[in-house]
């Protein structure tokens, strides 16, 4: 485990983004939509202003190596902010799909739906 701590954010961000993206689409999926719809619901999920979002709702329960995985990737200077988020936002995101790609490399698959469930729940 402690290699997948060295990684760079970019790296951990680059996995977890999939991975959040699988969560949140396996999700959606027993809507039984057409992909365009589904497609559009997704975007709900993983724009940054979501995810910065899913970040407050899980933030009281990360652990400290999570949280520190987070402040990581939140850190990580990047030249590219979309135009639809704000910077703040956009960091926000990289570090929570930092958690997720570090949690998915560590082999963490009941703490990956533990928090997924946590940011899906009402």
């Amino acid at each position: 485990m402690d290699s997948i701590k060295l990684l760079s954010p970019s790296v951990l961000a680059f996995v977890g983004d999939a991975v959040y993206s699988l969560l949140v689409r396996t999700y959606i999926a027993d809507k039984n939509r057409p992909s365009g719809d589904l497609h559009n619901m997704a975007v709900k999920y993983v724009s940054a202003t979501s995810q910065v979002a899913a970040f407050k709702k899980i933030e009281p329960y990360l652990t400290e190596d999570e949280l520190s995985v987070f402040k990581r990737g939140r850190n990580f200077h990047t030249s590219n902010t979309p135009k639809s988020s704000t910077g703040a936002d956009y960091h926000t995101a990289t570090g929570l799909e930092c958690i997720f790609g570090f949690l998915h490399l560590s082999g963490k698959k009941d703490r990956i739906k533990e928090l997924f469930n946590l940011i899906v729940s009402k």
